[in-house]
This record gives structure tokens, sequence and C-alpha cells, in this order.
């Protein structure tokens, strides 16, 4: 059939009316879904600007895969690895069996195969709390105030009793370095809800005590693109380097400056690759962030009652007492992502306790109880604890037998506890259990796979279905594992 000249073809790409109207039709579907992901920030919708055809802003919020119960995370990481039967584990077998030998005992599970000892009991006193009776050690005062809105899983266990692995794996999913942390992968799949601000901060030890083993691949965004990666307040000094625009520089220089960049990535080779994007994206948050960061960082602008509530005047827990109120800013301007490290490189410098266990776990609770009790109590006063998932563990626990040579505990990765609040978890609740002296998990174990998939489920995210292709297959935060445990979900 020969197109009317209302259809007129006279380059004669289409052979009937019927294929030039079915062309048409497709062409204005796409239209359409253009300006749909060009309203999302998906897509760039000018044609001449610097990257087409690319993400405009990889941290624009999207959509979970069902409603979310939790919109944001701030996860409290003991760093080097808290003694469950000291701490939230109640043992009562063990205080009984008191300097006995443990048969059987594989001496390779611990990381000092050598300084293998009897049992030890706790050397604090517990007692029960809340409606829901739990047991804690007598180091968290202000915490074991909240027990009935913690949901406690006691069976939690890991791969490695090393900490550089160990860390890698409680971030990661993987117990081996260059793979993406929770943090990373929650940005990718929710985006931030704050253009001006990272999606994802990391704090880390304050008192010169060093990075966590690890360092910053902890909060890494491994093979992602390197703007998922976690933003790292600095220990001493400005919180971010830059942060403040050098002297004598206007807003309009600094807009042009990022303009003319923004042409000149255009003209570069593969210039519509995502890695270039998240670059671009990254110069652009830091010229934002120059706006916004140094209110949201100001918690000088924090009333006295609330910098009381935190600990702030309080010079035993000042520093961490700063890091959990900024959280609290950081979280109520839609920041998704916070993690904040107690304790810094290893042995006495973190919870790692192998020499005492009582000095080195009193000094570290009572760096982190106050300021963790005054941001639970904040958070439910403001309402904003219903939609913010605390996030309380280590990298693995400690073993039930004293280390020779002293009265600390080595490394256990058999068994360490977790606790989590608010965003949908069930309060006053217990699942799993170790074993009668702790040493370990026995009762509905729960790996770490199982805890990442936990924490996805109440951000709203399947994790079957949070995937990235990498090097030929899809990579997930769970690897090939994990389950949600039901049984913490309110």
């Amino acid at each position: 059939m020969q197109l009317p000249h209302l259809f007129a073809d006279p380059a004669g790409h289409f052979a009937s009316r019927r294929q030039f109207l079915r062309q048409a039709g497709s062409g204005a579907g796409l239209l359409a879904l253009a300006s749909l992901l060009a309203d999302q920030g998906l897509i760039c919708a000018n044609a001449n600007a610097a990257t087409p055809g690319v993400a405009l802003n990889p941290m624009a919020p999207k959509d979970s895969h069902f409603p979310a119960k939790a919109k944001r995370v701030i996860w409290l990481f003991m760093n080097g690895g808290p003694s469950q039967v000291d701490t939230w584990d109640y043992k009562p077998e063990l205080a009984k069996r008191d300097g006995r030998e443990l048969e059987g005992f594989d001496k390779n599970t611990g990381f000092f195969t050598e300084q293998v000892g009897p049992l030890m009991k706790s050397p604090f006193q517990f007692a029960q709390h809340g409606q829901s009776g739990a047991w804690a050690s007598e180091i968290f005062p202000k915490m074991s105030e909240h027990v009935d809105d913690m949901a406690f899983i006691h069976s939690c266990y890991t791969a490695t009793n090393n900490h550089s692995p160990a860390l890698f794996q409680i971030n990661t999913g993987m117990s081996r370095m260059g793979f993406p942390c929770m943090g990373a992968w929650v940005t990718y799949g929710l985006g931030s809800e704050n253009r001006n601000l990272p999606g994802f901060v990391a704090m880390y030890d304050t008192l010169g005590r060093g990075l966590p083993k690890g360092h910053a691949q902890n909060w890494g965004a491994g093979f992602l693109p390197g703007v998922f990666q976690g933003t790292a307040l600095n220990a001493q000094g400005a919180p971010i380097n830059n942060l403040y625009k050098r002297e004598g520089l206007t807003d309009e220089q600094q807009v042009a400056q990022l303009n003319l960049l923004r042409k000149l990535n255009a003209h570069q080779p593969n210039s519509d690759e995502a890695d270039l994007a998240a670059r671009i994206e990254s110069y652009e948050l830091a010229y934002r962030m120059q706006m916004a960061a140094p209110e949201a960082l100001d918690i000088e602008s924090e009333p006295a009652h609330i910098r009381e509530l935190y600990g702030i005047d309080n010079p035993k827990c000042q520093h961490f007492a700063k890091q959990v109120l900024t959280a609290r800013r950081l979280v109520e301007r839609g920041v998704r992502f916070v993690q904040i490290y107690s304790g810094g490189m290893e042995n006495e410098r973190s919870w790692d306790g192998h020499t005492n266990i009582k000095d080195n776990h009193s000094q570290f609770a009572g760096e982190t109880d106050i300021p963790i009790g005054g941001l639970l109590t904040d958070l439910k006063q403001r309402g904003l604890l219903d939609e913010t998932l605390i996030i309380w563990c280590g990298e693995f626990g400690r073993l039930p037998i004293v280390q020779k040579g002293g009265t600390g505990r080595d490394h256990n990765p058999h068994a360490f506890t977790t606790w989590l609040a608010g965003g949908g978890v069930k309060g006053g609740v217990h699942y799993g259990e170790t074993d009668e002296i702790g040493h370990k998990a026995v009762v509905d174990r729960v790996s770490v796979n199982d805890l990442h998939a936990t924490i996805l489920h109440l951000l709203g995210m399947n994790h079957e279905q949070l995937t990235y292709r990498y090097n030929g297959r899809d990579f997930r935060l769970t690897d090939v594992a994990g389950r949600v445990v039901k049984e913490v979900l309110g």
C-alpha cells in the first residue's frame, strides 16, 4: 500500500502506513519514558548536557522493593569484638564452672592458640530490666533502660577469628577485601533523601587510637560506583576536607569552575560511563555540601538539655557523644546510612580485651553507654525511632575461657550478640541461643548473611533482588545465602 500524501515518505523508510504508525507509536512511548526518568533524575534530559544517556544523579531517591519499615540506619559498631558473656548474654552456668577446663576445646578457635586457659566467669553483675526482663550487664545502665525497644539476636556467628577479615565480612558480607559495604549497597539501592549531604557517612575514633583494621575499605564501595562509598568525617580539625570554600572565591566563580569541569569531562573517551557520572556528581555534591554540611554538623546549636542527654559535657564519653549526636542530626536531615566506630586499631585501643576484660569493657562501655542511651531517648521523643533502624554489634564475640597471662578473653567467631532497635523491629524479644557457657551459637543460628538480609528487609529491599553486575555476574550483599530473621520484625 502506498502512503497517502499526508504521510509522504520521500526517503522510502516505511513500506506501509501500518509500519509508520507502529514505529511512531513506539517513539511516543519512549518519549514518555524518557520524560518520567528525567523527572526522577535518572537520565539526562538535555541532549547537549555533559553526559547524555547516563544517570544524572546516582544518589536520587529510589523506590524500595516493598514498603519499608525503616528509612535510615545508624550502625553503632563496637570495634574489636565485645564479649557477649560480659554484655548481653547472661550465663550463670559460666560462674558455676569458673576455673574449670573446657573439655574438648579446639585451641585454634581463638587467635592466640597457645594461651588457652580455663573457663572464667564474668567480672560484671547482671540484672533484669524492663517489662521484658532482659538480662544486661552492669556496664550498660543507660542502654538497659531501653531493652523493651531492642530485639536481641544472641546466636550470631562469623567465619573468621581475625579482625581484618571479620570486619570485612560484617561490613561487606565477604571475608576478603574489595567488596561494597552495607552502607554502599543501601545507598545504591535507595539513594539519598538529601541531595546536599552524603547518603552514607562513617565516623571513627577521635582520640588518636587509629582506624579499624582494614581502614577505609570498611566503608568503601568496592566495585560499585565511587559515589556510593562512605564519607568519613575527620577525627581532628574540619570534619570534612575542603568543607569551606577558598577565601576570595565567589559562588559565581565556583559554579563556573564546575560547569567547565562538566564540559571537559563530556569530551573524554567513554564519557557516558557510570563511573564518570559518579565522579561529576561527587564534585557537585562537594559544592552543595559547603552550603548544607556546616549547619548539619553544628552540634553547638543543640539546646543544653539535649547536649546533657548525650553526655557532651562528660569528659569520659564526650568524643563518642559528639559523634552520636551528629548522627542524629544527619539522619534527621535525610542522610540514609551512618556508621560510628567505637574504639581504634586493636587490643586496649578498642573492645579487643585480651589482657583485662573488666578494665577494657568498663572503659569502652563508659564511653558509649550514655550517648547511645541518649540517642534512643532522643529519637523516641522526636518520633524518629520508628523509622530509624539502630544496630549494635562488633565483628565477633569472645571466648568464655581466660586468655593465659591475664584476665582477658580471646576472639570467638562462634558466637556474638547483636541488638536492633526502631525501624520496624519488635522490641523486647530475644532470638537464638548460645550454649550454657556462651561458647557457641546452638539454637536458631544467625549468619552475617542472615543479619544483612534482615536489615535490608527492614529497609524495604529483597536481598536477592539488590544486585549489581560486575565481571560478568550479578553480585549481592548476601552473596548466595541469607535469610530474613522474621522473628525480630514488628
